[in-house]
């Protein structure tokens, strides 16, 4: 009886266990409104590909290390830490995004010049120490823990998860500050309809721009998330690329996150201002899944060329997503935590059915 007291409902986590999470994930939603919620992410990337190097390194070695136990090195590094309340993107990138949603309302003095977006989807700025702003990232820091405790605890089916709950609570995150700071849910498009850039490509104004709200000055009437990676052609021939090598990696490693450490890494130079940088953490880490799936149907070669099939999909996914639910509004909400969701429900329901031999990482 004094067991169950003593665990969180629902949750079914120790209360001391649950407890240790929230505060740290005020520290860490706080520190990802501090150095801006894109630099946040790189840190996962960082943490993440340490973690799965010595997870490499652990399942080469285990057999004559007797002290080290199956899983426990890695989970400490790449799951309590890198996909935890330190650097889990569902705290602190996402308490990053609630931080630059909240200044594009409260502070649109602080846009830089340059910036031809609303500023509420900044999320390369680091808003350093203003108190109001870090509280803002450590509640949103929180409310990614509980969203994605739930998440994990409800959405199973079959002993098996239904999605990535990370990537769903980044994308629910981001629609509470939506709500939370007065933006438009989804937003109304300029162009003929939500999936039309010609706005963009023909560098029109937003309506609002002139003679209206001060956070609309200079605005672009439709605001693709990369400039530089929003043609089909295009996207579906990274995802190609990328999951390609998301496949290669889990292959030879047998690491699903390695792909994806490595691309979140490389939006380091993304942040520098690399000209046509792309983004391929939500393709590499799909197309390992790819891989991880077929892999034991089908070989290693049919389960590469998977890879980059799946990775094409995310690609896709993820722009598809961004037209419908990124470009008209004034905040970031995340295509690849959309692109990933999505593609894991469908990996989730194929398992579930028997007609996928796995569910991938789920």
């Amino acid at each position: 009886m004094s067991g169950l007291l003593l665990t969180v409902p629902v949750i079914g986590m120790p209360v001391e266990q649950f407890l240790l999470l929230i505060i740290t994930a005020l520290a860490g939603g706080a520190f990802g409104a501090a150095i801006g919620a894109l630099p946040a992410f790189v840190f996962t990337g960082f943490v993440v590909f340490l973690g799965e190097g010595v997870a490499i390194l652990q399942r080469q070695v285990t057999g004559q290390i007797g002290a080290i136990e199956p899983g426990q090195l890695a989970a400490g590094i790449t799951g309590v830490i890198g996909f935890g309340a330190i650097t889990g993107p569902h705290i602190a990138f996402a308490g990053g995004v609630a931080a630059s949603a909240y200044a594009g309302k409260k502070y649109p003095e602080m846009e830089p010049a340059g910036w031809d977006y609303h500023f509420g989807k900044n999320i390369l700025y680091a808003f350093g120490t203003k108190p109001d702003i870090l509280a803002v990232g450590a509640i949103f820091g929180v409310l990614g823990v509980v969203i994605n405790q739930l998440s994990a605890s409800l959405l199973v089916v079959s002993g098996t998860g239904v999605t990535d709950s990370i990537a769903l609570t980044v994308v629910l995150s981001a629609f509470i500050a939506r709500a939370a700071f007065g933006y438009p849910i989804v937003g109304s498009p300029n162009g003929s309809g939500y999936l039309d850039m010609s706005p963009f490509e023909n560098e029109e104004s937003h309506p609002k721009a002139d003679g209206g709200p001060e956070e609309h000055a200079g605005r672009l009437a439709t605001e693709p998330w990369l400039p530089q990676q929003y043609k089909w052609l295009n996207v579906a021939v990274i995802g190609v690329v990328g999951g390609l090598l998301g496949g290669y990696i889990w292959i030879q490693t047998g690491s699903i996150f390695l792909g994806y450490a490595i691309s979140a890494m490389s939006l380091l130079f993304l942040q520098l201002g690399v000209e046509n940088f792309p983004v391929t953490h939500h393709i590499t880490l799909i197309g390992a899944v790819g891989a991880v799936v077929v892999d034991p149907i089908a070989g290693s070669v049919v389960a590469l060329l998977a890879a980059g099939a799946f990775g094409a999909v995310s690609g896709l996914l993820g722009e598809v997503t961004q037209r419908l639910f990124y470009s008209h509004s004034g905040t970031h909400v995340d295509p690849p935590a959309m692109a990933i969701a999505i593609a894991m429900v469908a990996v989730a329901i194929l398992s579930i059915l028997g007609i996928l031999p796995n569910a991938g990482y789920l």
